[in-house]
């Protein structure tokens, strides 16, 4: 198999979603075994998003700035890292030249 760059986006995505869903098991009483579930696809899941955007980085499919928010803000709130994968996109989709790595 072949990283890719949309691979690692829909990676990122997945693992907003099973943010999105840990911070609803939270706030709603009694889904403890949910809140357990999302958690750890949560925490593991960032682990294996730092991987997978080191990865992106060295074969430069991913610029700094991207990698630092899915890694490194992704840690307490993926959607940043998704949310900049859209900004980036768009900006691509628009013509504008993106930024250097």
């Amino acid at each position: 198999m072949r990283l890719t760059r949309g691979f690692i986006k829909h990676a990122s995505f997945t693992h907003s979603f099973a943010y999105f869903v840990l911070l609803v098991a939270w706030l709603v009483p009694g889904l403890h075994g949910l809140e357990f579930v999302f958690g750890m696809a949560h925490g593991l899941g960032w682990f294996a998003m730092c991987a997978l955007v080191l990865a992106g980085l060295r074969l430069r499919l991913l610029d700094i700035r991207l990698a630092v928010a899915v890694a490194v803000l992704g840690a307490v709130g993926p959607f940043i890292g998704s949310y900049e994968f859209v900004r980036q996109d768009r900006r691509r989709a628009a013509g504008a030249a993106p930024r250097p790595v």
